[in-house]
């Protein structure tokens, strides 16, 4: 067991966690932050989706030591001034989820897509989001609210 810090939020965060530990073992077990989902545990289904250096990535294919030094957005942290960021407002808006468990990654994905500021089509959504697994089968919702989203002025 070792002491390990990791930046996220924009806040420093500590546990101690053991050697191998998953960055999705250290923010959703460690640090309880439930938003960061367990679904495969493989890198396929998505529901562990955080943001690394900006980067939609999941959090259940790196362990959280090869994080350090570097900036973890986790849903949690993704509204700021007491305001939602717009892919979570659209994603209310176009009630883009049912039973809401894949809602988190599906949220960093889109918002890390936002960010790259490239023009967005509905088949470039759809390829981005073809990586989330939603049992629930909301996927057309999910695509109208990231398309919403982009509209807006500001998605960082």
């Amino acid at each position: 067991m070792a002491v390990l810090t990791l930046s996220v939020n924009g806040e420093p965060r500590s546990a101690n966690i053991k050697t191998g530990t998953t960055l999705l073992e250290f923010l959703h077990d460690y640090l309880e932050m439930t938003g960061t989902r367990c679904g495969c545990e493989e890198g396929t289904c998505g529901a562990c989706t955080v943001h690394l250096d900006g980067r939609a990535t999941r959090s259940c294919m790196i362990t959280a030591e090869a994080c350090a030094g570097k900036r973890v957005a986790t849903v949690e942290g993704l509204a700021a001034d007491g305001r939602l960021h717009a892919v979570q407002q659209a994603f209310l808006s176009f009630e883009a989820f049912q039973c809401g468990f894949c809602t988190p990654g599906m949220i960093m994905e889109a918002a890390a897509l936002l960010n790259d500021r490239k023009p967005l089509t509905e088949a470039r959504v759809r390829l981005f989001m073809e990586g989330h697994v939603c049992r629930c089968g909301m996927y057309n919702d999910i695509v109208k609210a990231v398309l919403s989203a982009a509209k807006e002025p500001k998605h960082d």
